[in-house]
């Protein structure tokens, strides 16, 4: 799969992360990429279910372009949304939805991360996708 540059470049600085631990402080500084939702818009309509944490995400459209934003009780899951943030925003739908989960593993952060958190990253992107859809459908 192509990926779109922004997307690339971090895949890049992951893999030549020396261990994991520089890895789970890499995805904490991601942290700020997220365009955060305030937590009196949190409801059931943006809450990631299956995550461990509470965690909320919302995808619209500017300009025909992918955004989304989100929020999380802990850091490291908002540092999830930030690299998620910045491998789809300021996509086309039809763009962002040909990306596949499959981008993290190749940044090596799902083996930094517990199963459970590597569970709710994937239904994080899993309700961002289905977001995606629903805007073009």
């Amino acid at each position: 799969m192509t990926y779109p540059a922004q997307l690339v470049e971090l895949i890049e600085e992951f893999q030549d992360a020396d261990d994991q631990m520089e890895r789970l402080e890499m995805v904490f500084e991601m942290a700020d990429e997220v365009v955060l939702i305030p937590i009196d818009d949190w409801s059931d309509h943006t809450r990631v279910v299956g995550c461990q944490s509470e965690a909320h995400v919302r995808v619209s459209l500017d300009d025909g372009k992918v955004l989304m934003a989100g929020a999380a009780d802990a850091q490291l899951v908002q540092g999830l949304m930030g690299i998620l943030t910045i491998a789809i925003n300021g996509s086309a739908p039809a763009q962002a939805l040909l990306l596949s989960p499959e981008f993290a593993q190749e940044m090596g952060i799902l083996k930094s991360l517990s199963p459970s958190r590597s569970n709710g990253f994937r239904n994080m992107f899993d309700k961002v996708m289905l977001e995606i859809r629903g805007l073009v459908e």
